[in-house]
């Protein structure tokens, strides 16, 4: 079987890259977050003692502020602030632009006081401790009417990020910004004031409020539907056709300021389009019309969807046809190649099958057509999973399931050995040679490692920095002594795969053809074909080398390893090559 298509949305050609801004660079220390942008964000409590984290300490150790809380690594973690900001990501701009990153996305960057800023305070900010002038910038949101966008004014922040836009696209880059859309933090202006005076609010209706406070008893009963039950994150109430008329002209207005913020009519200067959180908990008919929104302003945007989890429990993802036929969504997070990927070639005990491979990419390709495949992000990590690095040393587990140490302290949280790296570069080349745009999450390509959040939320590995060694375990376990430092050999095998896939036409559009899948021999063979150019990928799991032969495929007249100019007769154990291929 093969799949072939027709596509032209910029995202098909795209290099992916995630940002997480709170751990990627420090570019300003003069707006680094204080003590007082703990409150309204979890745990609630006061903080005696408290200071922005060592970007370079050991990951595990407790800071001594951190001890006289009495508190464990866990509850610490999400108290911790690295002081990453806009500033920084345009200062390594350069390092991802010679990487050959083509594509942004950046984790929320709303005014929030959460680390990860999913719970917004205000949609139309960038967190001021973002930006330039963090003082500066609450005088100005307090001259402002949140619910009436003709008064918004620009924060230092908010300047500071179009700023961003401008050296972004400056590199024939794009960006791509969390729209969080489902749910709101605490301090989100209107639940404030919902907070504030109870029913008799004009926003008590955005909300799904289940009990109001009684005034004339001492307890506060009132009640709200947090997101998962998590009341951090209040839920935006919604009707059968999405979010609620008000809701929705709020965060109509909110697209409209991003991506064309001087609103004259040319998006150049705006974003590039949508990460849309959750996507899969907020109605269909909503997203649709999000899309008008989107497209009206920027018919070139891309909207790109959190479409993951159809059972938990059961390892059971969703097909994501709906959104990417339903028009709604351009991509997703294609969360479903890791989960096939990692039975196939990290998992031992529990390892699938060549042809049961097969079948998962198949099915995958099919549910969506081969065409609407190509703009989606092939994703091996996130901020919401283990790190790659670490799923290779944990085999026989599904993708972000037994990878927290608070409930599975036999996690491996060590630095990958030799034969690991070798595996994690099998699976990028796969994911960079496979139908669909490669996605890195920030640090992957130097090699960073760890758990569930917290842990693949660490700062960044810069060349210019010295780290200490890991050797602190979060529940006392014995560790060892992990040396913590970016691996730029692995950072050039990366950047060689974004060269690679640069070069060949075929890589981004070409037909998708299998043309082996061999469970005895534990081989995996396919085929990426674009008008006269072929490419031919060799996966070979087993432990023996293999002899291969390429003389029946398709009349072709020579086939040479690109790695290294000779033929393809042999290919090593627990390897790949890459065949280009010039037919007749």
């Amino acid at each position: 079987m093969h799949f072939a298509g027709d596509s032209s949305h910029w995202a098909e050609s795209a290099i992916w890259y995630q940002i997480f801004p709170d751990r990627f660079y420090n570019g300003d220390k003069n707006n680094d977050p204080d003590k007082s942008t703990l409150n309204d964000t979890w745990p609630y409590e006061l903080q005696l003692e408290w200071e922005v984290m060592p970007w370079t300490d050991d990951w595990y150790k407790l800071q001594d502020w951190e001890k006289t809380n009495g508190e464990d690594f866990y509850y610490n973690a999400q108290l911790r602030r690295y002081g990453g900001d806009i500033q920084g990501i345009i200062d390594k701009l350069d390092y991802l632009e010679d990487l050959g990153i083509t594509a942004i996305y950046l984790n929320p960057v709303f005014e929030s006081p959460s680390a990860h800023k999913y719970g917004a305070r205000f949609y139309h900010h960038i967190d001021n401790n973002f930006g330039l002038n963090p003082e500066l910038d609450e005088a100005i949101w307090s001259q402002e009417n949140p619910a009436d966008p003709s008064t918004w004014l620009w924060t230092s922040a908010d300047s500071l990020f179009l700023k961003l836009i401008g050296e972004v696209h400056n590199r024939e880059m794009k960006i791509i910004i969390d729209g969080v859309f489902n749910h709101v933090g605490i301090p989100f202006w209107a639940f404030e004031d919902v907070k504030k005076n109870g029913e008799a609010s004009e926003y008590a209706h955005w909300f799904i409020i289940h009990k109001w406070d009684d005034p004339l008893t001492e307890e506060n009963e009132f009640d709200y539907e947090g997101w998962h039950g998590i009341k951090d994150l209040p839920v935006l109430r919604e009707n059968e056709q999405g979010l609620i008329p008000p809701v929705k002209q709020h965060i109509q207005a909110v697209v409209k300021r991003w991506m064309d913020p001087d609103n004259d009519g040319d998006p150049s200067d705006g974003i590039d389009g949508w990460r849309l959180d959750v996507a899969d908990q907020v109605n269909m008919e909503f997203w649709r019309e999000f899309r008008i929104w989107v497209d009206e302003v920027n018919p070139n945007a891309y909207i790109t969807g959190e479409i993951w989890w159809d059972d938990f429990w059961n390892n059971k993802m969703l097909n994501a046809e709906p959104w990417l036929k339903g028009d709604a969504f351009h991509g997703v997070m294609n969360y479903r190649l890791a989960d096939a990927l990692f039975k196939f070639m990290i998992d031992e005990e529990n390892q699938i099958s060549a042809t049961e491979f097969k079948s998962y990419l198949e099915t995958m390709i099919s549910d969506y057509g081969f065409t609407a495949f190509l703009p989606v992000q092939n994703i091996l990590g996130s901020h919401d999973t283990e790190r790659l690095a670490s799923s290779v040393v944990n085999p026989d587990r599904w993708i972000d399931h037994a990878n927290n140490l608070q409930y599975n302290p036999e996690f491996k949280v060590r630095r990958p050995n030799v034969e690991e790296r070798a595996l994690q570069k099998m699976l990028v080349v796969f994911q960079f040679l496979f139908p669909g745009a490669p996605y890195i999450y920030y640090g992957d390509e130097v090699g960073m490692w760890g758990a569930d959040d917290p842990d693949c939320r660490k700062p960044m590995l810069w060349e210019e920095f010295t780290y200490k060694a890991e050797t602190a375990h979060p529940v006392g376990l014995e560790k060892g002594k992990d040396k913590v430092s970016p691996d730029l050999e692995l950072k050039n095998f990366y950047k060689q795969m974004i060269q690679l896939r640069s070069k060949y036409k075929s890589l981004r559009k070409g037909i998708f053809t299998v043309i082996l899948a061999d469970d005895d021999k534990e081989l995996f063979i396919f085929s990426r074909s674009f008008d006269t150019e072929k490419i031919i990928v060799i996966f070979n799991l087993s432990p023996k080398i293999q002899r291969m032969d390429l003389s029946g495929v398709n009349d072709l007249k020579s086939c040479r390893d690109i790695d290294s100019n000779d033929g393809v007769e042999n290919i090593n154990a627990k390897s790949y090559k890459i065949i280009e291929c010039n037919e007749y």
